[in-house]
């Protein structure tokens, strides 16, 4: 019996492997399997809609790019295109100048009748390992993680929202990384 999520990250995989050989119907697949969920990214991050589809396009010029670059033993490719999709948003924000001190419920509301990718991607177990991993981290790297990626917050306003030196939360961010690979992988 085949597990649905494994399929579809298999699926994914194939399609960005693809890509990587220029193979465009493979990225117009991609790209409908994914662009609502890089979306959500870019708009978390950029908060403007227009900016965010301006990212999101970047993001997928990107992919096109370097797909042939993905290599499927070290990351998800849900996984290995979000960071595309952050590292964007991100410099964008960056070179916008751009201090985003809102939570995150503050994003604009841009509901969709269609399930997240990330509830169809993910299965309830990969889900609970990766928060198990998470509680395990001490309270200062996680969360550190949690804000830089689900906030899109950069390493220096991490610094400044804790009152602690960029040498230290690059640190805590690092050593927590390390730690939740190490345990993801048990």
């Amino acid at each position: 019996m085949s597990d649905p999520v494994t399929d579809a990250r298999a699926y994914l995989t194939e399609m960005l492997v693809r890509t990587g050989a220029e193979d465009r119907a493979a990225f117009r697949d991609l790209y409908r399997l994914t662009s609502a969920k890089l979306f959500g990214v870019c708009l978390r991050i950029c908060g403007e809609r227009q900016a965010a589809e301006d990212v999101l396009h970047e993001v997928y010029l990107t992919v096109w790019k370097r797909a042939g670059a993905y290599e499927p033993g070290r990351a998800s490719p849900i996984t290995w295109l979000a960071t595309i999709a952050r590292n964007r948003a991100i410099d964008w924000r960056r070179a916008q100048g751009i201090r985003r001190h809102a939570p995150i419920g503050d994003a604009p509301d841009i509901a969709d009748a269609a399930p997240l990718a990330s509830e169809t991607m993910e299965s309830d177990e990969a889900a609970h390992h990766l928060s198990q991993c998470l509680d395990g981290l001490d309270d200062n790297q996680r969360v550190a993680i949690r804000t830089a990626f689900f906030e899109g917050v950069t390493y220096a306003e991490l610094a400044e929202r804790q009152a602690v030196p960029l040498g230290t939360m690059k640190s805590w961010v690092r050593r927590g990384l390390a730690r939740l690979k190490e345990c993801l992988e048990r």
